[in-house]
C-alpha cells in the first residue's frame, strides 16, 4: 500500500458515543480533512460497529472545522479516552482523497488498491445504511468528501460550504446551490450549526420525522443569488446535451460570443485546463450512470479509478496531481494535449469489466446486504 504521511499519534477520525447518538468527526483540519487509508478504515469501523449497536439511533458526521466543542473522545476501537476539546482550526469538511498518497504510490502497481476498494465499499455502505444519518457540512466538500455527504438522509450545509460537483468543468457550488440541486437537504447559517448539533444530540432518537423537525428549527429557505450559475441552466443544458466533448466546447464558445455571456468564460477555462482524456472518460461515465443502478455505478467507478491509477491509457492523473499539489505550477502537460487526439478505442479499455475476483464485491440489490 502507498505510504501516507500521518502522525501516528494523530487521531484522524474521532468517534463519540453520547446516549443514543453517535458522532464522527473528521479531524485533520490542517490537511483539509483529506481521506487517507486510515480515515477510510476508521470510518468503516465506526459505521459498521454502530449499525449493529441497538443503542445507537442517530449518526452524525462533521469536521473539526465546525468550531470548538467539549466532548469525550473514543479511540479507534470505540473505547472512551480522556476528555478533550475539538478545536476547529480548519476550513474544510473534506477536500477528498489524499492526492499525495496516490502520487507517492505511482511507481508500485496497485499500491492504492486496498484503500480505493474500501472507499467504494464505504460509499455503498453509507448509501444503504440502516440508521438515520446527518452530515453537518461546513467548509470545502469535494470528491470523496462529497461521497460522505450527498447520500446521507440529511445533509446540512452553510454559507461557508463549497462543493466541487460539476464534473467536467470543476466548477463549484455554494451551500445554497447544493440545496437547490438536491445534493444537500437543508441550509443552516454557520453560526447556528453548533446549536443544531446540540439539538440533535438532545433528541436521543433517530426517528426521521423528529430529526427533520429539529433541523428545520434552524434551517432557512434558500434564495439563489442573482449571479448563481443555476440561473443559467437552460444555456448549460443546451451546451452539455451535445454528443461529444469537442461539440460541448464549440457550443459554449458560440454562446460566449453573445452579449452578456461573460460568465461562460469560467466554464471554458475549466474545460480547457482539464485533461482531454479525463474529460472523455468523465462524460461517458456520467451518461452511462443515468441508466445504472447504485451497484453498477460504484463497480464502474471502481474500475475507472483503478485503471486511471494504473495508467492503463494515460499518465494524466499523476501529471495533474504533480501540477496541482507537488510542484504547484498549475501547468500540466497532458498526453495527448487535445481532445481530437484522444483515441476512443483506448477510452473503451478503462470501462472494461475486470475478472470476477478483481471486481468490487457489493450486492446488486441493497436488500441483500446484511447488517
Amino acid at each position: 500500500m502507498a505510504q501516507e504521511v500521518v502522525n501516528p499519534e494523530e487521531q484522524v477520525v474521532l468517534g463519540e458515543e453520547i446516549d443514543h447518538v453517535r458522532l464522527i468527526t473528521l479531524n485533520r483540519p490542517r490537511q483539509l480533512n483529506v481521506i487517507s487509508s486510515k480515515v477510510v478504515s476508521l470510518l468503516a469501523y465506526f459505521l459498521e460497529k454502530w449499525e449493529k449497536d441497538d443503542n445507537a439511533k442517530l449518526i452524525l458526521i462533521k469536521s473539526s472545522a465546525m468550531g470548538q466543542f467539549s466532548s469525550f473522545v473514543s479511540d479507534e476501537r470505540g473505547n472512551p479516552t480522556e476528555g478533550g476539546t475539538i478545536k476547529g482550526a480548519g476550513r474544510a469538511f473534506s477536500a477528498g482523497g489524499d492526492l499525495r498518497m496516490f502520487y507517492d504510490g505511482r511507481t508500485s502497481k496497485d499500491s492504492c488498491l486496498e484503500v480505493v476498494y474500501r472507499m467504494y465499499w464505504l460509499c455503498y455502505h453509507i448509501h444503504t445504511y440502516k440508521k438515520t444519518q446527518v452530515a453537518l457540512v461546513h467548509g470545502i466538500s469535494m470528491g470523496g468528501g462529497a461521497s460522505l455527504m450527498v447520500p446521507m438522509k440529511f445533509s446540512v450545509v452553510t454559507e461557508k460550504t463549497v462543493g466541487e460537483f460539476l464534473a467536467l468543468t470543476g466548477a463549484r457550488l455554494s451551500g445554497k446551490e447544493l440545496v437547490a440541486v438536491g445534493m444537500a437537504t437543508h441550509f443552516v447559517p454557520s453560526e447556528k450549526l453548533p446549536e443544531l448539533e446540540k439539538r440533535l444530540i438532545s433528541l436521543k432518537s433517530g426517528d426521521e420525522i423528529a430529526v427533520k423537525s429539529a433541523i428545520e428549527e434552524f434551517s432557512v429557505a434558500v434564495q439563489l443569488d442573482e449571479d448563481s450559475i443555476l440561473n443559467k441552466l437552460s444555456i448549460i443544458d443546451e451546451c452539455f446535451c451535445k454528443d461529444t466533448v469537442i461539440d460541448i466546447f464549440k457550443s459554449f464558445e458560440f454562446e460566449a460570443s453573445k452579449e452578456g455571456s461573460e460568465w461562460i468564460g469560467a466554464i471554458l477555462k475549466g474545460l480547457k485546463r482539464s485533461s482531454p482524456t479525463g474529460l472523455k472518460i468523465t462524460l461517458r461515465s456520467i451518461r452511462e450512470g443515468r441508466k445504472q443502478t447504485l451497484a453498477e455505478c460504484l463497480k464502474k467507478e471502481f474500475r475507472l479509478t483503478m485503471n486511471i491509477l494504473r495508467t492503463t491509457i494515460s499518465t494524466d492523473v499523476y501529471e495533474g496531481i504533480r501540477s496541482l499539489t507537488i510542484d504547484k505550477d498549475n501547468a500540466p502537460k497532458w498526453d495527448p494535449p487535445t481532445g481530437d487526439k484522444v483515441d476512443d478505442s483506448k477510452v473503451d479499455l478503462v470501462f472494461q469489466p475486470f475478472e470476477d475476483d478483481l471486481e468490487l464485491q457489493i450486492p446488486e440489490n441493497e436488500e441483500h446486504r446484511s447488517v
